[in-house]
């Protein structure tokens, strides 16, 4: 009963925990990135939780409107096994501050989200601010705030910190981590490595722990790849 009870926890949450954010992200959390002016971006995500035997899918499109804002589209909870909850999210990033040389940055986002199939919810609404500092080992770190309103990944409003970092190790890797804190369904530490496997395709692979549920199975692998069309 307490793993039939985990999986329809791990299930219902789905419609988050894959990166759903309509942005550039490091693996779940905004990144201190903002497409450049007329740039498109496109990315496929795919978690798998395998003491839930579900897969969730989240196809993604960002596109630069300058200046440092980007905006994009999500479609998220679409799982198998299991009920899909699938839920369309808009969203945009904002640059507000790009300090250049001093390696600091502030960002402003917010992502909306409408569900359409399964739904418990009419729409919710996602919004954070961060800074970002790049120091001369072109080590980033991330570090910032969230709310989201009730239903978005939890009963009730939510409200927490996220964080990540970021450490290139050559041309083509780069060693990251990123976290949302709480226990609800963004609550998850994902260490992993992004590799540029070409001018325009990069590859992410993540391990999500979550923050709840972790030693009864709340795991998942991440695997994502991400192409720059122009």
């Amino acid at each position: 009963m307490k793993y039939f009870f985990l999986s329809i926890v791990i299930i219902l949450s789905m419609g988050f925990t894959t990166a759903a954010i309509a942005q550039q992200t490091i693996f779940n959390v905004p990144s201190g990135d903002v497409l450049d002016k007329g740039k498109v971006y496109g990315e496929f995500d795919f978690a798998y939780f395998w003491d839930a035997s579900v897969g969730a899918y989240t196809p993604r499109i960002v596109a630069g409107l300058g200046p440092r804002i980007e905006v994009g589209v999500n479609v998220n909870g679409i799982t198998s096994a299991g009920p899909s909850r699938t839920t369309p999210s808009v969203a945009a990033k904002w640059k507000v501050y790009d300090g250049g040389k001093n390696g600091w940055a502030f960002l402003l986002g917010d992502a909306v989200f409408i569900p359409v199939q399964n739904r418990s919810y009419n729409a919710g609404n996602y919004f954070y601010g961060e800074f970002a500092k790049t120091f001369k080992t072109q080590t980033r770190v991330t570090f910032g705030a969230y709310d989201f309103t009730s239903n978005v990944v939890a009963s009730g409003n939510k409200a927490g910190g996220q964080f990540a970092i970021e450490q290139p190790a050559g041309k083509r890797l780069t060693l990251a981590a990123d976290w949302f804190t709480g226990k609800n369904s963004a609550g998850y530490f994902t260490p992993g490595a992004v590799i540029k496997l070409s001018s325009k395709a990069t590859g992410y692979l993540g391990y999500e722990i979550g923050n709840s549920g972790a030693s009864n199975g709340n795991r998942a692998l991440l695997f994502e790849i991400g192409w720059n069309f122009n």
